[in-house]
C-alpha cells in the first residue's frame, strides 16, 4: 500500500491567530472557506504544494470540534491519505490488528472512496483513507460522514471539497475602492441535475456536482449586499416562502439563513435602502417579503424601495405553463401594495458604481448587476452563470427560458469579466461566493477569492 498526503486537518481555537501564522508569516494563501451546518464547524483551506491544510473553526460550543478543542486544546485533528485501492488498504490494516471506523470503503466527495482509521491505531491520530473515483455524495455525504465519525468516538471531521460540493454559510466581506462588498447566504436549496446543466449529459455534470438520490443537486443562495454612498441588497434568497411539500421537492435548508448572516454582518434590515433584484424567481425574490405578526406577508426590508425589471415585473405575474413553477406571485403583490416598487425598463445606474445590464436568456428581462469604484470591476452575474460548473459556454440551465440568448450573453460576459478582472460573485455555487475568471494550465477557470 503506498499512501499519499492529500490534507492536514488542523483544529483551532483563534482563527485570526492561526491566519496569522499561517497566513501572513509563512505566506499560505487561503484558497477558500466553507461551513458544514450540520457539524457545527467552518474549514479554512490553505494549499501547501499537492496538499493542503483545514484550518477547522468550531462554531457552536457543542460541536464536535469545540467538544475536540475542549478535551484536547488547538491542533492536529486528522490527516488523509490518499491510496491506490482503499478497499484493499483496509484489509490488509485489518490483517495487522488495526481498528477500524469504517469496515468497508464507501462514498465521499468528487466521486472518492474513503474509510476512518481509529486513532487507537495510529497513535492518537485520526486518520482518513481516500481513494479517487467517479460519482460522489457531495455536500451532504460529508456531513452525514463527519457526524457517523463523531458517533464513533472521534471528533467531527470536514473535508475539503471541490467548488461543485460545498460552500461557505457565513458572510464574507470585500472592498472594491470606495465600496464594500458583502456576500450573505440564505441557506440551501436543491434542484434536478439534468435542469441544471441542460444538454450537457450526466456522466459528465455528475463529476462536478454530485445528486442524491432523487437526482437533485445542492446549490446556496448567495444575495450580496453593496454598502457605498447607500445600502444595497442585491437578491434575498428564498426567504421563508413554501409550504411542507414545496420544501420537500427543492429541499430547503436554512438551518443558517439570511436573518443569521445579516446579523453576522452587523446589518439589519431597517440598514438596507434598496432591493434590486437580477429577476423574481422565488429562489432570488421570496425573501423581499415575510409574514408579519398578523400572518400577512409585508416587505422584508421595511425602508427598501425595490428595484425591478418592468418587463420581469409582468412574467412575474402573467405565467404561463413553462415558468409558473419558478414565481410565486402572491409573496412579490405586497412590494406593489406596500408602494415600496420601483420599475426600470433600461440599462442604468441605480445607485453610483452599481448599473444593472440586461442579459435575457434565463428570463427574457434577467440582468446582471456591474460594481466599479476606483477602477475596480465586480459583477453579481446572476443566473447565467449560477455556479462554477457553468462556466463553460455550453453548460447551459435546461430551466433557461431562452438558451441561445444565454450563450450569448454568458460568452460577452466571460471575455469582459476576465478582460476587467472583474470579482465575480456567483448567486448559487455552494462552495465559491466569489472568484475571478483566468486561464490556468491553458484552461479556463474561476479562481476562489476569499473575503475577510
Amino acid at each position: 500500500m503506498k499512501a499519499v498526503l492529500d490534507h492536514v486537518g488542523i483544529a483551532v481555537r483563534d482563527l485570526q491567530s492561526a491566519l496569522a501564522f499561517y497566513r501572513d508569516a509563512l505566506g499560505l494563501e487561503v484558497e477558500a472557506s466553507e461551513e458544514v451546518v450540520s457539524q457545527r464547524v467552518r474549514a479554512h483551506f490553505l494549499p501547501v504544494g499537492e496538499s493542503s491544510l483545514e484550518l477547522l473553526e468550531a462554531t457552536a460550543p457543542d460541536s464536535p470540534i469545540a467538544q475536540y478543542l475542549e478535551k484536547r486544546g488547538p491542533g492536529l485533528h486528522h490527516i488523509t491519505l490518499r491510496v491506490d485501492d482503499v478497499a484493499a488498504a483496509l484489509s490488509q490494516l485489518k490483517a495487522r490488528g488495526a481498528k477500524l471506523i469504517d469496515e468497508h470503503p464507501r462514498r465521499g466527495a468528487e466521486g472518492a472512496w474513503i474509510a476512518f482509521v481509529h486513532p487507537s491505531s495510529a497513535h492518537g491520530v485520526l486518520v482518513e483513507l481516500k481513494q479517487a473515483g467517479a460519482g460522489g455524495a457531495g455536500r451532504a455525504g460529508e456531513a452525514d460522514r463527519a457526524g457517523r465519525a463523531g458517533e464513533a468516538g472521534v471528533a467531527g471531521v470536514v473535508q475539503r471539497f471541490s467548488p461543485a460540493h460545498a460552500g461557505p454559510v457565513v458572510h464574507s466581506r470585500y472592498t472594491l475602492g470606495d465600496l464594500e462588498l458583502i456576500s450573505l447566504h440564505d441557506g440551501f436549496f436543491h434542484l434536478d441535475g439534468g435542469a441544471m446543466f441542460g444538454i450537457v449529459p450526466k456522466p459528465l455534470w455528475e463529476h462536478k456536482a454530485a445528486c442524491d438520490a432523487r437526482n437533485r443537486i445542492a446549490l446556496a443562495m448567495r444575495p450580496l449586499v453593496v454598502r457605498g454612498v447607500r445600502t444595497m441588497m442585491i437578491d434575498a434568497g428564498i426567504g421563508d416562502q413554501g409550504d411542507a411539500k414545496f420544501r420537500d421537492i427543492y429541499g430547503v435548508d436554512r438551518a443558517r439563513n439570511l436573518d443569521h448572516t445579516l446579523a453576522d454582518a452587523g446589518l439589519t434590515p431597517d440598514a438596507i435602502d434598496i432591493v434590486l433584484a437580477t429577476h423574481l424567481h422565488f429562489d432570488h425574490a421570496g425573501g423581499f417579503t415575510r409574514l408579519d405578526a398578523d400572518g400577512r406577508l409585508r416587505p422584508r426590508f421595511p425602508r427598501a424601495r425595490y428595484v425591478v425589471r418592468r418587463g420581469e415585473w409582468e412574467d412575474a405575474l402573467h405565467t404561463h405553463e413553462r415558468n409558473r413553477a419558478s414565481y410565486l406571485s402572491d409573496a412579490l403583490l405586497p412590494l406593489a401594495d406596500a408602494g415600496v416598487l420601483e420599475m426600470v425598463d433600461d440599462d442604468q445606474t441605480i445607485m453610483p458604481g452599481v448599473r444593472v445590464r440586461r442579459t435575457g436568456g434565463h428570463t427574457m428581462h434577467h440582468q446582471s448587476v456591474w460594481i466599479e469604484s476606483q477602477g475596480q470591476h465586480a459583477v453579481y452575474v446572476g443566473d447565467i452563470m449560477p455556479t462554477t460548473a457553468h462556466l463553460g459556454a455550453p453548460w447551459i440551465m435546461g430551466i433557461d427560458l431562452y438558451p441561445v440568448d444565454t450563450l450569448t450573453a454568458k460568452k460577452a460576459f466571460v471575455k469582459e469579466a476576465e478582460e476587467r478582472q472583474a470579482l465575480v460573485f456567483l448567486p448559487h455555487d455552494p462552495m465559491l461566493a466569489a472568484g475571478r475568471i483566468g486561464e490556468h494550465n491553458g484552461r479556463r477557470q474561476i479562481v476562489a477569492q476569499a473575503g475577510g
